[in-house]
C-alpha cells in the first residue's frame, strides 16, 4: 500500500509544492519557451513526474509505472477512441466529395459574408468541434471561408475566435469526461456547472465575429441574427449539458444556432455589393455556383444527422441502461493507493464503458455513414487506418499527458500543489480560469489542461472552502479561451489558408479577444463563488 504525503520535502508545504510543480513547469517551458513538439514535451514531462513521484514522494516504481499505464489507457479509451472515429466520419465525406456539397449548401444559405461567418465558423465549427475537436474546426472552417471569398488572414482569425464556446464539450464531451475522471467528481455535476458558464460566451462570440468581419457596420446591420444565433446556441448548450447529455451539448447547440439563423429574415436579405466587395477581398471558389441534386445534398447532411440520432437514442433510459450493462470495472493491477487520511483513491479501480462510450456510438454512426455515402468496406477501413496515421502524434501527446496527470494525481503531487495554491483564498476563484487558460494556451487542448490541472483545482477548492465543482468547471471554461492563442491552433490555421510562418500576425489579432473574454469568465466565476451569482449554480 502507498500512502500519499502532502509535505514529503523538508516536511514543509512550500518546498514540496515547488518540487511537485516541476513536471508541469518542464512541460510548459518546453512547449511555450523552447517550442518543442507537444508529444516530446509530454514524454519528458511524464519522465519528470515519475522521477518526482519515486524520489521525492517515495511512491514505489511499480505503482508509479502502473499509474502512468492507467493514464495512457484512459487516453486511448475513451478519449482517442472518440476522436479517431469522429475524424474518420469526416474523412469519408471528403473522400466521396459530399463535404464539397455541404460547403456549397452553406454558401447558398446567404450571400452576406457576415452571416456566412456565423454559419460556417460558429455553427458548423461547433458541430465539427463536437465531433472531432483537436484543431479540425479551425482547419476546415478557415478553408471554407477562403473558398467563399474571405481574405486568408480574416478567415483564420474568424475561425480561431469562433472556436471558443463549444470547446469544453468538444469531441463528444471529451474535456469534461476527462475532468470528471481525474477529479473524481460526477460527470453530470461537472458538466452542469460548465453548462452554466460557457453559454455566456456564446452570447458574445457571434457579435464579436460579425465585428471582425465588417467592423461597426457589421454590428449595426447584422446584430439581430448574431444575437438570435448566440441565444439559441447558449440555450441549447445549457439545456443539453444540464438535462440531457454532455456528449450532445455542442451538437444540439450547433443545430439550434443554425436553425435560428435560418429562421431570421435578415439572413436571406441580399447584401449590398459594396459591402461584399469590402469584406470579400479574397478569391471566391468557382464551384460554389454548381447546382447539386437534392438527394446528394441530403446525403451530405446524413452523417451528422446519423450521429445526432444515434446519440439521442442512446440517451433513452431503457437503451442507456441496456448499453451500460456492457461496462466492465476492474481493480487496476499493481496499484494500491490511499490518501493521507487512509481512504482508497478512485484510481485503484478502472471503468471500461465498452459500448456506451461516445467513441463506440460514433463508430456505429460511421458504419451507417459508409452505407449511406456508398463507401466500400475496404475503402472505409483504409480511411480509418489513415485517420489513425494522421493522428499518430496527437495520440502520443494525449497518452503521455494523461499518463503524466495520473502519476501526479496518484502520487499526491497534485494534492500538494492544490493545498499550496489554496493560500490564495478568495482570489482563487479569479485565478482558477486563468490556470485553465494558461494550460490550453501551451498545450492546445482543453482535455490536456483538464488532465493537468483538474485535480489541483479540486484540491485547492476543498482547502479554501470553495465549491470543487465550480473550480473544476472554471478550469475548463477558462481553458476554452486559450484555444485561439495556442501555438498548435495558430499553426493549424496558418497552414490551412497558406499563411505558413505568419503565426505571430494571427496571435496579435486574436490575443486581445482571448484576454478580454478571459477577464469576463474570471468575473463570472468570482460572481458564482459569491452570493452575487451563486443562484446560477445547480
Amino acid at each position: 500500500m502507498y500512502v500519499q504525503e502532502l509535505e514529503p520535502v523538508a516536511d514543509s508545504l512550500g518546498p514540496s509544492a515547488l518540487v511537485a510543480a516541476l513536471p508541469l513547469v518542464i512541460v510548459l517551458v518546453l512547449l511555450g519557451g523552447v517550442r518543442m513538439k507537444a508529444h516530446r514535451a509530454g514524454l519528458i514531462g511524464l519522465l519528470a513526474a515519475a522521477l518526482v513521484a519515486w524520489l521525492a514522494y517515495g511512491m514505489p516504481v511499480g505503482q508509479t509505472l502502473s499509474s502512468a499505464a492507467q493514464g495512457a489507457v484512459f487516453g486511448l479509451f475513451p478519449i482517442l477512441w472518440i476522436v479517431v472515429n469522429a475524424l474518420w466520419v469526416y474523412r469519408m465525406t471528403v473522400r466521396t466529395r459530399h463535404f464539397d456539397i455541404l460547403r456549397r449548401s452553406f454558401g447558398r444559405l446567404s450571400d452576406d459574408p457576415r452571416i456566412q461567418a456565423l454559419v460556417v465558423a460558429f455553427c458548423f465549427g461547433a458541430l465539427l468541434e463536437a465531433l472531432a475537436g483537436f484543431g479540425a474546426p479551425v482547419a476546415i472552417c478557415s478553408v471554407m471561408l477562403v473558398a467563399l471569398g474571405f481574405d486568408p488572414v480574416r478567415a483564420a482569425v474568424v475561425a480561431l475566435v469562433a472556436n471558443t464556446a463549444p470547446v469544453a464539450f468538444g469531441a463528444m464531451g471529451t474535456p469534461v469526461v476527462t475532468l470528471a475522471q481525474v477529479t473524481g467528481l460526477p460527470l453530470d455535476s461537472v458538466a452542469s456547472v460548465v453548462g452554466r458558464q460557457t453559454p455566456l460566451l456564446a452570447l458574445v462570440v457571434p457579435l464579436v465575429l460579425v465585428g471582425l468581419v465588417d467592423g461597426r457596420r457589421g454590428l449595426r446591420e447584422t446584430w439581430v441574427p448574431a444575437v438570435v444565433c448566440g441565444v439559441a446556441f447558449a440555450a441549447a448548450q445549457f439545456a443539453a449539458s444540464n438535462y440531457v447529455s454532455a456528449q450532445l451539448a455542442d451538437i444540439g447547440a450547433a443545430l439550434a444556432g443554425a436553425a435560428a439563423l435560418v429562421a431570421v429574415p435578415h439572413t436571406r436579405v441580399p447584401v449590398a455589393e459594396p459591402v461584399r466587395a469590402a469584406v470579400l477581398t479574397g478569391v471566391r471558389t468557382e464551384d460554389l455556383d454548381e447546382e447539386d441534386p437534392r438527394p446528394e445534398v441530403v446525403r451530405a447532411y446524413a452523417p451528422y444527422a446519423l450521429i445526432v440520432a444515434i446519440f439521442s437514442v442512446a440517451q433513452i433510459p431503457a437503451v442507456k441502461d441496456w448499453l451500460a450493462r456492457a461496462t466492465q470495472t476492474y481493480d487496476w493491477p499493481f496499484l494500491d493507493v490511499v490518501d493521507p487520511e487512509g481512504k482508497p483513491v478512485g484510481g485503484n479501480v478502472f471503468t471500461w464503458p465498452i459500448v456506451s462510450t461516445g467513441g463506440t456510438l460514433v463508430l456505429l454512426a460511421g458504419l451507417c455513414t459508409a452505407v449511406v455515402l456508398g463507401v466500400h468496406a475496404r475503402v472505409a477501413v483504409k480511411e480509418w487506418l489513415a485517420t489513425v496515421h494522421e493522428l499518430r502524434f496527437a495520440i502520443l501527446t494525449v497518452t503521455s499527458v494523461l499518463a503524466l496527470a495520473y502519476v501526479m494525481n496518484l502520487s499526491g503531487q497534485a494534492a500538494t500543489i492544490g493545498h499550496f495554491v489554496a493560500a490564495a483564498g478568495a482570489g482563487l476563484a479569479f485565478l482558477s480560469p486563468v490556470l485553465g487558460w494558461f494550460g490550453v494556451a501551451v498545450s492546445g487542448s482543453d482535455t490536456s489542461a483538464n488532465a493537468l490541472f483538474g485535480a489541483l483545482q479540486v484540491s485547492a477548492a476543498r482547502e479554501s472552502g470553495l465549491s470543487p465543482e465550480l473550480l473544476a468547471a472554471a478550469n475548463s471554461s477558462g481553458g476554452v479561451l486559450g484555444k485561439m492563442i495556442s501555438p498548435q491552433n495558430l499553426t493549424i490555421a496558418c497552414a490551412a489558408v497558406g499563411l505558413a510562418g505568419r503565426e505571430g500576425d494571427l496571435l496579435r489579432k486574436v490575443l486581445p479577444w482571448s484576454v478580454g473574454l478571459l477577464l469576463v469568465m474570471c468575473l463570472i466565476v468570482v460572481g458564482q463563488s459569491s452570493p452575487v451569482l451563486e443562484w446560477m449554480l445547480p
